[in-house]
């Protein structure tokens, strides 16, 4: 796997975890002004952000996610363009799930997963009622492109309660205010442990704030997604597929109606 260094400027060292200082984070605006579909907890998509040590990481995580895993998979891994590319074949390769580097407009789907292109922030946006990715160049943030927190407030934006966001191996503090959203929004955030980080900054760090719900050792980390991904579904293998699929079908309808419904209030 290609080695990832000092992509993002700003460290996280280990005195700092320990006194407990953690970055400043805003408030987001409360996940209940806003209508969200699914709200039954159950999860309907993972987000993972990992820097440094992150290529093995996923190395050792993806190839345990099952086949037929019924929710699509977004993934910030900080890298340079072609490294991105480079990492999403090779661990095609090893996954019974699809992995792909992302591209603008791609169609997320259940068992099938996108690694954000190296110097593009990453995002998921819904539109005709199709939940799909969108690729953007705006200044980077935590000095990172593609940032976890970007990808981790347009996930917690779309699918509220329905997220789990994963924070893996990596420096610095990008991912916390992501985590931040995603908790206000009603989601779920777990983290990598210490022991099995190459850095603990990243997840060190969401823990640190507070806004972990649990700390898992890598080697347990596929298990505790898939965990928490198949609770509340009444059905497994294909059939978890085809529950899911419905399940999007009226996500989807929902954000039909509501546009169709803005549309109507603007015509007034």
């Amino acid at each position: 796997m290609p080695k990832v260094k000092g992509l993002c400027l700003r460290r996280t060292s280990s005195t700092e975890l320990k006194a407990g200082i953690v970055p400043q984070i805003r408030p987001e605006a409360k996940a209940s002004s806003v209508a969200r579909p699914g709200r039954t907890g159950v999860i309907d998509i993972v987000a993972i952000g990992t820097s440094t040590g992150g290529p093995n990481a996923l190395a050792g995580m993806l190839p345990a996610i099952p086949q037929a895993f019924p929710v699509p998979i977004v993934i910030v891994q900080h890298m340079p363009p072609l490294f991105t590319r480079l990492l999403a074949e090779r661990l095609n390769k090893q996954c019974a799930i699809e992995i792909h580097e992302g591209e603008e407009g791609a169609v997320l789907k259940p068992g099938e997963a996108w690694i954000a292109h190296g110097d593009f922030h990453m995002t998921v946006v819904r539109t005709e009622g199709v939940t799909k990715l969108a690729l953007q160049q705006e200044a980077p943030e935590n000095s990172c492109r593609p940032a976890v927190d970007v990808l981790l407030r347009s996930v917690a934006r779309l699918y509220g309660v329905s997220t789990l966001a994963v924070v893996l191996t990596g420096m610095g503090s990008d991912g916390v205010k992501g985590s931040q959203t995603i908790k206000e929004f009603g989601g779920q955030v777990i983290v990598q442990d210490e022991a099995s980080s190459v850095v603990w900054g990243m997840p060190g760090q969401v823990a640190g704030a507070g806004l972990a719900e649990g700390i898992y050792p890598l080697a347990s980390m596929a298990k505790e997604i898939d965990r928490r991904v198949t609770n509340g579904r009444l059905f497994t293998g294909r059939e978890f597929l085809a529950q899911s699929a419905a399940r999007e079908t009226a996500r989807n309808a929902e954000g039909i109606a509501a546009q169709g419904s803005e549309k109507a209030d603007r015509s007034k």
